[in-house]
């Protein structure tokens, strides 16, 4: 009987978790042990992750998880989201605190890289779609301001391998995260000499590349102590969030797109070898690490992040509103009042998302809504037109027809959207897990430690802990006539 007990950390940019994975013959059972909030500092005019407070927090997790009888886990594994990252001095110190991607530094900077080589150069090596807020731009502001922390640093370690050193003391990046960076040659899985040396950045910094599904190493002794632990294997699990959570889909099929739905929303399809054609670098695809030698070709948009902000908002001016109480808003609401491009530059970190939405508005010659259900109702009716984009593309860019999809995540608990999307796409949804990221997480753990065999039967072992739901489309006609209006005023815009 298989059998074994993992604590998965999970790093979201608006709070972590600690989750206690079981492993009981065909199944995993989950156990939240414990949860904290991962506020942004606001430093001067810079956003940044109070790093030391989550590194603290994490070894809270390793305390309740004890607290609650969970002691005897074999291993942990560390997962967070992409790009950012931390800098070490060469004595081992951390060279202030990791920026947030959000932060304004990298206003500009795919123009000023722009000068010194392609775009589609850039794309040919990495295969990974342009944002701002890429590592490759967080870099490239640093060199351009000359900044000094750059220039005392002995090493670049990403979000989830900086936790794993403060683990364990050894300094590695796993390959998921590392994928994230637009640095790293998609199909050769190595840092691309010729990104760096074209725009001047300090390769040197660069940590060797670590599989997920490799022990990095062992708990430093300093926190076996404090906690009274035998040795503990940390483990390099699938440490961008998106890895670990595409990992964990129960029958995830080649005509199966996926959506990993969050503050983010992350659209494709699992492939065995990248796919960059002029093709895929127009349409601002991504081919991104996975679990099992896999890549992730998708495309990351704006998500639940529009709805979040609209929910803040009103918070802010003493309206305490419930998802659910909104979602039900929603619901009762008028359709298809307006339509937005959720990946406008404008809705990324606007003062006022309400401002942001009446602007998009105005310059696309729509009406603007008049209730707070009119809000929510219509930017789920675009997200779901943005899937449908999304995905058609996929179909044409791979060659291959798709008849289902998979949303997991946070975002999959909510109905109205998973409808919505049903509805837009024509296709069938299926939900769940949940989470995702944890199971794919521990999943990998339990590979590492033996006691699952590949991917393929982690996912069948998830598929037995999990009900999935699904949702087939309707409205069919309406929806379509819908989207063929939608797309003509984002033409406008």
């Amino acid at each position: 009987m298989k059998e074994g007990k993992y604590l998965a950390i999970d790093f979201g940019a608006g709070s972590g978790r600690a989750i206690i994975g079981v492993l009981s013959g065909n199944k995993i059972k989950l156990e939240e042990v414990h949860r904290f909030p991962n506020p942004i500092i606001k430093s001067f005019d810079s956003l940044q992750w109070d790093f030391l407070y989550l590194f603290n927090e994490l070894k809270n997790g390793i305390k309740e998880a004890i607290s609650m009888g969970h002691g005897d886990f074999d291993s942990v594994g560390v997962d967070t989201w992409g790009v950012d990252f931390g800098l070490i001095s060469k004595e081992g110190q951390l060279l202030g605190s990791p920026f947030v991607y959000r932060d304004s530094r990298t206003n500009g900077m795919i123009e000023r890289a722009e000068e010194s080589i392609s775009k589609y150069e850039i794309y040919s090596k990495t295969g990974i779609q342009f944002m701002q807020i890429n590592t490759l731009f967080q870099v490239l502001s640093m060199v351009k301001n000359n900044n000094q922390l750059l220039k005392c640093a002995d090493q670049l370690l990403f979000m989830p391998d900086l936790f794993n050193y403060f683990l364990t003391g050894v300094k590695k990046t796993e390959y998921s995260i590392a994928s994230t960076s637009q640095l790293l040659n998609a199909e050769k899985k190595v840092w691309d000499d010729n990104i760096f040396t074209a725009l001047n950045l300090p390769k040197c910094l660069m940590s060797p590349i670590i599989m997920p599904g490799n022990v990095i190493g062992k708990l430093l002794p300093s926190i076996t102590r404090t906690f009274g632990l035998h040795d503990i294997d940390v483990v390099a699990v699938g440490s961008h969030d998106t890895a670990s959570a595409v990992a964990a889909i129960p029958n995830l099929t080649k005509n199966s797109a996926y959506i990993s739905s969050g503050t983010w929303s992350l659209i494709g399809i699992e492939l065995d070898y990248p796919l960059i054609s002029k093709e895929s670098y127009e349409n601002s695809f991504t081919n991104e690490g996975g679990i099992g030698g896999k890549i992730r070709f998708l495309s990351n948009v704006m998500g639940m992040w529009i709805i979040q902000q609209l929910k803040k908002e009103w918070e802010n001016n003493g309206e305490q509103l419930s998802f659910d109480v909104i979602n039900k808003l929603a619901e009762d609401a008028k359709p298809f009042k307006f339509v937005i491009d959720t990946d406008d530059e404008g809705f990324l970190n606007p003062p006022s998302m309400i401002e942001a939405i009446h602007s998009f508005c105005a310059r696309t010659n729509q009406k603007l809504p008049s209730s707070k259900g009119e809000y929510i109702r219509s930017v789920l009716e675009s997200l779901a037109f943005k899937y449908r984009t999304i995905i058609d593309k996929i179909e044409v860019l791979a060659k291959n027809e798709l008849n289902s999809i998979h949303i997991v995540g946070g975002g999959s608990q909510n109905m109205l959207l998973n409808q919505f999307s049903a509805n837009a796409n024509n296709r069938k949804v299926i939900c769940g897990p949940v989470e995702a990221t944890a199971y794919g997480n521990i999943m990998v753990q339990a590979m590492a430690m033996n006691k699952i065999s590949s991917v393929t039967e982690g996912r069948e072992i998830i598929g037995n802990s999990i009900i999935l739901r699904e949702f087939e489309p309707k409205e069919i006609n309406l929806w379509e006539s819908e989207y063929r209006k939608s797309l003509k005023i984002l033409e406008k815009n």
